[in-house]
């Protein structure tokens, strides 16, 4: 198959206008920043992004003053995996934002084992990041979100939710939970008026990702798509915002699959 190119990076459209963002997992160059960048782009009046490495976490928040003009542009560690470090980044992003008007969760763990050979600690290392983390972000966001009656929640999981593939079982169970949490936790909170959805990648190719697979799989996974490549993090980014926007209103409780092949 011929690999159609990406097309060209589309401009912001104001789709987050006046809007507080919060990402976790924002550091670096996969989806995490680019849905930040994203933010920045599309209108919002203060961002704060989240990550566990220092360094590219102020790179990050530079990058973004730097490339999009927002100089509210703020920065914490944290490790969705502490409950103490949640807290602390949720009181904070409050409190210098005044108030968050919408969450990104991002923050996930991927590695590659075979069932037969995994040990606890990495099940429960993938779960604790990737499921547990967005659980406990969910939770604490709702918190302050709740009582203003108002807030938009946006999931990143995975279409491995959906489809299997081998080396994945702990991933894609994570993913899956993803999926479940963002459906039950959308029931909960739509009398609150605060909508939960979530995007479902198949694949973005970035530096990270670059890291933690093989050339090999990476050219596999990318010739099973409609366009014979893998998505751009920013092609993700796009659909995250979509559904932090006001264009997404009647949606709550949806995973859209951001795929060029059937889920």
């Amino acid at each position: 198959m011929t690999m159609k190119p990406a097309p060209d990076y589309v401009a912001g459209h104001g789709l987050l206008k006046g809007r507080s963002v919060l990402v976790t997992a924002a550091a670096g160059a996969g989806i995490g920043f680019s849905a930040a960048k994203r933010a920045a782009e599309e209108g919002c009046r203060a961002l704060f992004i989240s990550d566990v490495h220092e360094r590219r976490l102020a790179e990050a928040v530079e990058a973004i003053r730097r490339e999009t003009g927002l100089e509210a542009v703020h920065g914490r560690l944290c490790d969705v995996s502490k409950q103490d470090q949640v807290d602390a980044l949720v009181d904070a992003a409050e409190e210098q934002l005044g108030g968050v008007d919408v969450l990104i969760n991002n923050a996930g763990l991927g590695t590659s084992r075979r069932l037969v050979d995994m040990p606890d600690e990495d099940w429960h290392k993938v779960i604790d990041v990737t499921l547990t983390g967005t659980f406990r972000m969910t939770r604490a966001m709702l918190q302050k979100m709740q009582p203003r009656g108002r807030g938009v929640i946006v999931n990143n999981a995975s279409v491995l939710g959906w489809r299997a593939q081998v080396e994945q079982a702990h991933y894609a169970a994570a993913k899956a939970g993803v999926m479940a949490l963002t459906r039950c936790a959308a029931m909960e909170a739509a009398p609150f008026g605060v909508r939960i959805n979530a995007v479902a990648p198949s694949i973005a190719i970035h530096a990270f990702l670059k890291k933690s697979a093989s050339e090999e799989l990476l050219n596999e996974l990318s010739a099973r798509e409609a366009f014979g490549r893998g998505a751009e993090p920013w092609e993700v980014a796009n659909v995250m915002v979509f559904l932090a926007s006001d264009y997404s209103s009647y949606m709550t409780g949806e995973v859209v699959s951001v795929s060029s092949q059937h889920a």
